[in-house]
């Protein structure tokens, strides 16, 4: 394929160095854009990452016999357009001629989703889950929600907004099942979910219209975004936490002068020059995460540390503009749960699925168990999942929204139990009790607990997330789901690219723009569609 060059290469681009702290999708992706927009050479950009892995939460584990790990998965639709921007100049890890976009949207094509059994009851039954189950009230609060500016939801929760019938909704089983959310989460990430997502009102139920990758998205997306950096010689950093940016004594004023980090055991300090520039991934998503096994449970880490949290609340001290890290990173009751990868060599699983659902493996979307206490959601991949993934090899992956509760069949909770317990758990609320002993001795379960997970979308008010170049920088920005970008919604790659992007434009003064996405909102067309749907 041919990959667009830039024409900004002057002899101040061929000096200027980059330094980005974090090495996740935000992170990369303003590399990518410091090289295609910005001119900089690939070896004067270097990416600092704690741990060993590059990719941040886009992550996949391969271990075809100790079982395959996803922490988590994405969704993606057409009006990811800084995404999509992003994807269409790096070549695809399959075939170098295509891009990951061209990938992407080939595989979305060919399986596209119609999901016939999203709820599931209590009983093993697939319910009516197209009838969302509305009432009066819960219309208007919603229209009330979407039409109210939102700085009247500072620091509201969204069972400040509904009456208790919303959260026994269809569509509230469907809606927090699909994005995260939880009662006591931030009532002004919800209004932007709405407003963001109206015109996927009609097709929520079936999830029509969402997509995967053709792999995980380690395979797909950050692999060969890696590989394309690294072509470019842009210097990968492992092993190495950034503990504090010199940002100047002047709390109104920021400019970088120096980076200190520990690298290998080993304390290091990066002197910036004026002219050079650092952005920094501030919080984690997937800080603190563990993993347990078959046969033990996670850890649940309520001491942090990640360094993410640490950097942020270091260098926000004293500094109200760069926001208030203690919001997203103090309450992990109400920002957690926790993942499951099942790994298996016997196809039994997916044909009793395949059997049950009426849908082909890849086109059924997610399945959400609605009456159980942990919300148990399953998705199965189209296979393989992993590049390296053998045929006789299937995974598939669920997650359990409330870890506190109390198991409806394993009385733990989900935080305390096992792999072989969680299993057992999703296993009997489908009632397949006779299918439980093959599928749990055929099967490496891997649970990951994640305290962090959705702690971007805990209660906030304006002010709590700093700009990505806050008043007074110089050469400083930050990038990542917890800074502020108007209207757009955090939990998504699309949000990772669009803060790279901001940055990357706005510290190197280019006349230029993060791509505009369709404010479906205001075509009334999609207005008419979504009350439709909600009668």
């Amino acid at each position: 394929m041919n990959i667009p060059g830039n024409h900004r290469e002057t002899a101040e681009t061929r000096q200027r160095k980059a330094h980005l702290v974090g090495g996740g999708i935000a992170a990369m992706a303003a590399a990518a854009y410091l090289i295609r927009d910005g001119g900089l050479l690939g070896p004067n950009i270097n990416i600092y990452e704690e741990g060993e892995v590059f990719g941040g939460c886009l992550d996949g584990i391969s271990m075809a016999e100790k079982g395959y790990v996803n922490r988590g998965e994405r969704m993606f639709e057409p009006n990811y357009v800084c995404m999509f921007d992003l994807l269409s100049f790096i070549p695809s890890i399959d075939d170098p001629k295509k891009s990951i976009k061209q990938d992407i949207l080939e595989y979305a094509e060919a399986f596209h989703w119609n999901n016939k059994a999203r709820l599931v009851d209590s009983e093993g039954k697939i319910t009516n889950f197209r009838e969302l189950g509305f009432n009066e009230r819960d219309r208007l609060d919603m229209i009330a929600l979407t039409s109210t500016p939102e700085s009247f939801y500072n620091d509201k929760r969204i069972n400040d907004v509904f009456t208790g019938h919303f959260f026994e909704t269809n569509f509230w089983y469907i809606w927090q099942s699909t994005f995260g959310f939880e009662p006591w989460h931030s009532a002004i990430e919800m209004r932007r979910y709405m407003l963001r997502f109206l015109h996927m009102f009609p097709s929520m139920p079936t999830q029509a219209g969402i997509f995967r990758t053709n792999y995980n998205q380690y395979d797909t997306i950050i692999r060969p975004l890696k590989n394309w950096l690294v072509s470019q010689g842009v210097q990968f950093v492992s092993r190495t936490r950034v503990v504090d940016i010199d940002l100047g004594i002047v709390p109104e004023v920021f400019t970088a002068s120096r980076i200190m980090m520990i690298r290998d055991g080993q304390d290091v300090i990066v002197e910036v020059a004026p002219q050079d520039i650092v952005i920094a991934t501030i919080g984690s998503m997937v800080a603190d995460s563990s993993l347990g096994s078959n046969t033990t449970a996670p850890q649940v880490k309520r001491t942090q540390s990640s360094g993410a949290f640490a950097l942020w609340e270091t260098i926000a001290e004293g500094r109200e503009r760069l926001g208030r890290p203690s919001v997203f990173s103090g309450n992990i009751d109400h920002a957690n749960w926790e993942s499951f990868t099942v790994t298996t060599r016997d196809p039994h699983f997916f044909d009793r699925m395949e059997k049950f659902t009426g849908n082909l493996t890849g086109r059924n979307g997610m399945v959400t168990l609605k009456d159980s206490s942990w919300l148990i959601t399953l998705s199965l991949y189209s296979q393989p999942h992993y590049i390296d993934q053998p045929d006789d090899v299937f995974v598939w992956w669920g997650y359990g929204l409330y870890t506190d509760k109390i198991g409806d069949y394993v009385k733990k909770p989900m935080y305390q139990c096992t792999g072989d317990e969680i299993l057992e758990e999703t296993i009997r609320q489908l009632k397949w009790d006779e299918d439980l002993d093959r599928i749990r001795n055929a099967s490496r379960v891997i649970p990951c607990m994640m305290p962090h997970i959705t702690s971007m979308f805990l209660a906030r008010k304006a002010g709590d997330r700093p700009h990505v170049v806050p008043e007074g920088s110089t050469n400083f920005g930050v990038i990542g789901q917890f800074v502020e970008v108007p209207d757009d919604v955090v939990f998504t790659v699309e949000y990772s690219v669009r803060t790279a992007q901001t940055a990357v434009f706005k510290l190197l003064g280019l006349e230029k723009k993060p791509n505009p996405f369709p404010r479906v909102s205001n075509d009334l067309k999609v207005v008419w569609n979504a009350f439709q749907a909600m009668h």
